[in-house]
């Protein structure tokens, strides 16, 4: 039942104010017009090739205040994970001349239509860790469910996107920082709930990394010739189904 008598309080209030702020900074955020490397590794191919098409989300679906507040909390993490490991004697490049106004460390093929920024790279590192280097950093932030299971099972069974986005990121890297693909990339993973640390070598997976660039070529290729390419699942209440923002679109269509 509505309190038509409620009040909003201060802190209501404020952060109303705040997230209407977050949610109108995303809305003016120029879309991306290439598919990035980040999402290669999700398993349904339709639905990334609506979100390189720019498919409009499914009403309601657009991430909220909170969620663009736990984004943004996840990019302070990781830039005081890099604080930490360079303290630990890791040198760690994460913009070209490790200036903060400095150029983020990627790479664009396809004509630009496939790109991907990597969190780092790990130029050197105490001999005493017995690192292989140049190597390539990437690092997230979990919550505690997450985290315990990568730790458990390893990023490659437990994150399996992740492991996709390492594997192409040092395939694509290797032109332009020789030997990145040579040595095992380091992931960090940051329990948001505990600040544990998780850190795990990712020896460069070269059949991952072919498949997923193949999947980029076939989303490149379907689009370009007004092809949809087949969903994930059979029925709509596949949990992936049921998550994704592009659900509506997709099971509106014939096929």
């Amino acid at each position: 039942m509505l309190d038509f008598n409620h009040r909003p309080s201060v802190a209501e209030r404020i952060n109303a104010l705040v997230d209407a702020a977050l949610v109108a900074e995303r809305e003016a955020t120029p879309p991306r017009a290439y598919l990035g490397a980040s999402r290669l590794g999700h398993s349904c191919e339709r639905a990334l090739q609506f979100e390189f098409a720019g498919a409009p989300k499914d009403e309601g679906s657009d991430f909220g205040g909170q969620t663009l507040r736990i984004f943004e909390i996840g990019h302070q993490l990781e830039d005081l994970a890099i604080r930490w490991l360079r303290a630990a004697g890791l040198d760690l490049y994460t913009r070209k001349g490790n200036r903060p106004d400095g150029e983020q460390f990627g790479f664009s093929v396809a004509g630009g239509r496939i790109r991907g920024h990597v969190d780092g790279i790990v130029a050197a590192a105490p001999a005493a860790l017995g690192l292989r280097t140049p190597a390539l950093w990437e690092c997230k932030t979990m919550n505690a469910k997450n985290w315990r299971a990568c730790v458990k099972d390893g990023v490659t069974v437990s994150k399996p996107v992740y492991a996709a986005q390492i594997a192409i990121y040092q395939a694509y890297m290797e032109p332009s920082v020789p030997g990145i693909s040579a040595a095992p990339a380091l992931f960090t993973a940051i329990n948001k709930d505990t600040a544990e640390l998780h850190h795990e070598l990712v020896p460069f997976d070269a059949d991952l990394a072919q498949r997923m660039s193949d999947r980029a070529v076939r989303i490149l290729q379907a689009t370009d010739a007004g092809e949809l390419l087949p969903r994930i699942a059979t029925n709509r209440d596949f949990f992936e189904c049921r998550f994704c923002a592009h659900a509506e679109r997709c099971w509106s269509l014939a096929a």
